[in-house]
């Protein structure tokens, strides 16, 4: 059973669910080039030795050097190239040189980077609610508990010992939290990090997650806060990114639906859970923001 996490970073990263799929020592020399087009997964990548050039899709291109750490929670696609890029007609596949290990461009070249590259996906049928709270990217230098974490789960990842999908699943939670939490929060755009770096706004989304079955009204909220109600209301949305009570009903259909899948309770247990009377009046909510309803929706994605 879901349980209630008062945290709301350890809460969403937790509902989130997430799971390796790939997990890679990638090793490069001379000029080279990876691309990836329409991924739609979680991204990460410790920098080991040596620099490059990332180019996520949308976004400037960064310099990566040895010690960086870079993760995006929903990447669509990038390029990685060394830091002159080949020619375009160079052939840009790279060379599985054994379980988990690659090798980018000619193969006369020394080796001059090293990283270890993962994708993970997240298995919540909230995802893209919950990843909208988080920022595109984190680009963080010189964090050794990250950089000491990601060889951990590739490590994990090739062996098959007892125990092996909970500790994945643990250590992407730590590394995740981690990583969200290292970024500056004065770059951060508006979003549950960026909310949470003020300690007035902290108090209530603390209260949100941890209470998401109470009776949450923006004046109880603002006294969370210790802050009037227009000022909370105004600083809440700026720092957020959404209205106070439409960030409370995201939060309660993200849980409502991870409820819902794992079959459970009834919609009736559910409802208090999440903050509805009734049955019935959480019927209508889960209707007005998903455009199914409740039973509909554990039909197409219970488990």
């Amino acid at each position: 059973m879901l349980e209630s996490v008062s945290d709301p970073l350890s809460s969403v990263v937790t509902l989130l669910k997430p799971t390796v799929s790939i997990s890679k020592m990638v090793e490069a020399g001379g000029q080279w080039l990876v691309a990836r087009r329409d991924m739609a997964s979680p991204f990460y990548c410790a920098m080991v030795e040596g620099r490059c050039q990332l180019k996520v899709t949308g976004r400037d291109p960064v310099t990566l050097t040895a010690g960086d750490f870079v993760l995006i929670p929903h990447l669509q696609g990038f390029t990685m190239s060394s830091e002159v890029a080949p020619s375009p007609h160079a052939p840009h596949l790279p060379l599985e040189t054994g379980p988990g290990q690659f090798r980018l461009g000619s193969r006369a070249a020394s080796v001059d980077v090293r990283a270890l590259v993962g994708h993970c996906r997240f298995d919540t049928p909230a995802s893209d609610l919950l990843v909208s709270l988080l920022p595109e990217m984190i680009h963080v230098s010189g964090h050794s508990r990250l950089t000491a974490l990601v060889p951990v789960i590739h490590e994990e990842t090739r062996a098959d010992r007892p125990g092996r999908e909970m500790i994945l699943e643990r250590l992407l939670e730590v590394l995740l939290i981690e990583a969200l939490r290292s970024g500056p929060a004065t770059a951060l755009p508006p979003g549950l990090l960026r909310g949470l770096s003020d300690p007035q706004l902290a108090s209530a989304l603390r209260c949100i997650h941890a209470e998401a079955g109470g009776a949450l009204s923006v004046s109880d909220l603002a006294k969370e806060a210790g802050m009037s109600r227009s000022s909370f209301f105004e600083r809440f949305r700026k720092e957020v990114g959404r209205a106070p009570l439409e960030y409370v009903t995201d939060w309660r259909m993200a849980v409502a639906k991870t409820l819902l899948r794992q079959g459970r309770l009834n919609n009736t247990e559910i409802a208090l859970r999440v903050g509805y009377g009734s049955a019935s009046a959480f019927g209508l909510a889960f209707m007005r923001h998903e455009g199914l309803s409740p039973g509909a929706f554990a039909s197409k994605h219970g488990r």
